[in-house]
């Protein structure tokens, strides 16, 4: 049949008020089947890049900064200490105490790590307790790893792309009674076990609670490559940093993350410290 009789026939139809019936493809036209789905991709393009305000993500925010600066030191050793024949990606950010900053220090060498070219990260928001990196990131809490812990999501379905470099994040997600069980289950070793395998060459780096207060970060330190400690300046006692180190005795402690420590240039003493007190001053101690 040519094109001219279907387009008459096809007329006649609608003016008769039917709809026509498709016309079988001609030979030399057979349909190509269909090309299988593509699976998603693990780190999903975002619909928009967060734009989170706080000025302490001095690696976003103020990149050229002397704070910002000393992140990169940070992530330049710990590239250096995490590559080799077998790559140690699962690192643990903790502290002794509240409040001493471990959560930015996270956040913010996770920034600048996703900012290179080479490295892909994805930040896990191990506290359970008091969540904060969605705060940070001014974003819901939503679905996370206290979901994919109790069987209630999967690992693919709780990341979260934020469009700064190449970072994503895991949020904290729903909250548990008894996270210490949690942490100390096989459950959180299957899935250490499966973020390590399916995310292999990128970075997964967990905010975890601070270690003297509370005990799952004592059980999850022992499933990580490494783990920075972070002290702030003048707020943790010397004999309250000894025993939480004592506590990681056996884990793969890489470092101290000394921070907010007091910036100041001749000119102005102190200008820098005052403008983002207490912000993180990362440095590396071995």
């Amino acid at each position: 049949m040519s094109r001219i009789d279907i387009a008459m026939e096809k007329a006649a139809f609608l003016r008769q008020g039917l709809q026509p019936e498709p016309a079988a493809p001609a030979p030399h036209e057979e349909r190509r089947p269909a090309p299988p789905p593509q699976a998603p991709p693990l780190f999903p393009v975002p619909d928009r890049r967060l734009a989170p305000r706080n000025p302490f993500l001095v690696a976003l925010k103020d990149p050229q900064s002397p704070v910002a600066e000393e992140y990169r030191k940070l992530k330049s050793t710990l590239v250096k200490m995490t590559k080799g024949e077998q790559f140690r990606n699962t690192l643990a950010v903790t502290s002794s105490l509240p409040n001493e900053g471990k959560s930015l220090t996270a956040l913010n060498l996770a920034i600048s790590l996703a900012q290179e070219i080479d490295h892909t990260v994805l930040l896990i928001d191990a506290d359970l307790r008091r969540p904060s990196v969605h705060r940070y990131l001014e974003i819901e809490n939503g679905p996370g790893l206290g979901d994919v812990l109790l069987g209630e999501a999967e690992i693919g379905d709780t990341i979260v792309p934020t469009g700064i470099g190449k970072l994503s994040i895991m949020r904290a997600g729903k909250k548990a009674d008894n996270p210490g069980e949690l942490f100390s289950s096989q459950r959180m070793k299957e899935v250490v076990a499966e973020m390590k395998h399916r995310y292999g060459e990128r970075y997964l780096i967990f905010d975890t609670p601070p270690v003297l207060p509370f005990a799952e970060t004592r059980s999850l330190a022992r499933l990580m490559d490494g783990i920075l400690f972070v002290v702030m300046e003048r707020l943790a006692a010397e004999s309250s940093i000894k025993e939480a180190l004592a506590s990681l005795k056996g884990c793969p402690v890489m470092g101290v993350v000394y921070n907010a420590a007091a910036m100041w240039s001749l000119d102005e003493p102190y200008s820098y410290y005052r403008k983002y007190k207490p912000a993180p001053a990362a440095r590396v101690k071995k």
